[in-house]
């Protein structure tokens, strides 16, 4: 409904996603980025138990409910839809955005939806991270700064 809602009033639809573990710097500016190719963005968090099937048993470091609500408090996040699939597939059907948006370091043909947006008179954009700033890489330094 609001899809369609922003639709009739011909206001962009901006679709990104991510696990979002460890919000830093580079996903303020990644965040930022996206909203800004369009009028209203949605954030798709990965659930904690989609993130245990991506990045292994030990994350997220941070729950989903907290990471949903980091995200959704940036002034540049319009809505956020927690999804607990392996891929944000599904989600980006339901809501066939003008734009999705995945960072510079996804190569365009491994873009989950990229083929359905672009079928439905969409866009898919790359933006480039933020050099030095991972949740991984930052999680990796903390536990070698806290090891025996």
């Amino acid at each position: 409904m609001l899809c369609g809602e922003l639709r009739r009033k011909g206001r962009r639809l901006v679709f990104t996603n991510g696990c979002f573990d460890l919000l830093h710097v580079g996903h303020l500016r990644y965040l930022e980025a996206a909203a800004a190719l369009g009028d209203f963005l949605v954030v798709g968090v990965n659930s904690d138990r989609s993130v245990q099937a991506i990045k292994g048993s030990q994350r997220p470091i941070v729950p989903e409910w907290a990471r949903s609500e980091m995200v959704a408090g940036l002034h540049c996040v319009d809505c956020v839809v927690v999804f607990d699939t392996p891929d944000p597939l599904l989600l980006i059907q339901r809501l066939t955005p003008h734009v999705l948006v995945k960072g510079a370091d996804w190569p365009e043909d491994r873009i989950v939806g990229a083929d359905w947006v672009r079928s439905h008179g969409g866009r898919v954009e790359r933006i480039p991270l933020v050099e030095g700033f991972s949740s991984t890489f930052l999680i990796e330094k903390i536990l070698g700064l806290t090891a025996p």
